[in-house]
């Protein structure tokens, strides 16, 4: 993606802080970028943690995604709401709308799946311009810019952990995003299937019995059947999550890294999900993606 690209960006989710956003949108800006904010992006409704009525937060996100103009459309902030949409999004016209970038992390793993599964396209699982780590004040953290940058241009550096709970190599379709949304999909249609896959999974602020109950829902859902391998984000503020991670993991059989600075926490490192991925535990880092034609759908 060129810098003088022209980029949206929209609220499909919580409502971001004015302030932050406007200085996220003008670091985009000082690359060179056209930025399309979306109308109803600093929306406000009845329910407090939602940007706006959810036909308005849907209008403006396939209106983005649905403009010839527009290369890549970021999601302002996560919080909550992504989900809700999945249901009033024409999927039709945004699978005629050709492929281009969406970016977002947190609740927007809810959207992340839903393009996954209804268009087929590859997403990036980043910082997002209405959080500090791009709006700051002090400026965007600089190794969480530089990483999103590299991840646009095509040439992300790998990701390195700092722990490896079962050692191997394995090479997928990196899947997945913040557990917590993950297990509220299941029985939907935008189930996830880690099936011949690398699931990547993170979360924020759950106690250790509520990582197991979300972990336990996704294994008798059968998410976990056929996975190659698993990458561990960050868990801030969930106490010490390795233990149950451990026991309800191990199990699977197959390689499984972590501490991998993605999710939350700061810096946030870019992946690209729905694209070829490597996980590697002697070096305990995650490389992708590995562009292929026969990539799977």
């Amino acid at each position: 993606m060129h810098h003088d690209a022209t980029v949206a960006v929209v609220s499909p989710s919580g409502p971001a802080d004015a302030a932050v956003l406007k200085r996220g949108v003008e670091r985009l800006e000082g690359l060179g970028m056209k930025v399309i904010v979306g109308p109803h992006a600093l929306d406000r409704q009845d329910l407090p943690y939602l940007a706006g009525e959810d036909a308005a937060r849907a209008a403006d996100l396939q209106a983005a995604w649905c403009d010839p103009a527009v290369s890549a459309v970021f999601c302002a902030r996560g919080g909550y709401g992504a989900a809700r949409l999945l249901g009033l999004i024409d999927w039709d016209a945004m699978r005629a709308a050709g492929p281009k970038v969406l970016i977002g992390s947190s609740d927007i793993t809810a959207l992340h799946q839903a393009f996954a599964v209804e268009l087929g396209v590859p997403t990036l699982h980043g910082p997002m311009p209405g959080n500090v780590l791009i709006g700051g004040e002090q400026g965007p953290e600089p190794v969480t810019w530089d990483a999103m940058l590299a991840a646009l241009s095509g040439a992300a550096a790998p990701v390195t952990g700092d722990r490896v709970l079962v050692p191997g190599r394995a090479e997928g379709v990196l899947t997945g995003g913040n557990l917590s949304l993950l297990a509220s999909l299941c029985g939907t249609r935008h189930q996830p299937s880690f099936d011949g896959r690398i699931a990547f999974l993170e979360d924020i602020g759950e106690e250790p019995y509520r990582v197991d109950r979300m972990l336990t829902q996704l294994l008798q859902a059968g998410a976990f059947a056929g996975v190659r391998g698993i990458a561990l984000g960050s868990w801030v503020d969930c106490g010490d999550p390795y233990p149950v991670l451990r026991d309800r993991l191990e199990p699977l059989g197959v390689p499984v890294v972590a501490g991998l600075p993605v999710g939350h926490g700061s810096p946030q490192l870019s992946v690209w999900l729905g694209a070829l991925g490597a996980i590697d535990t002697e070096s305990c880092s995650l490389t992708g993606p590995y562009w292929n034609e026969d990539q799977a759908r």
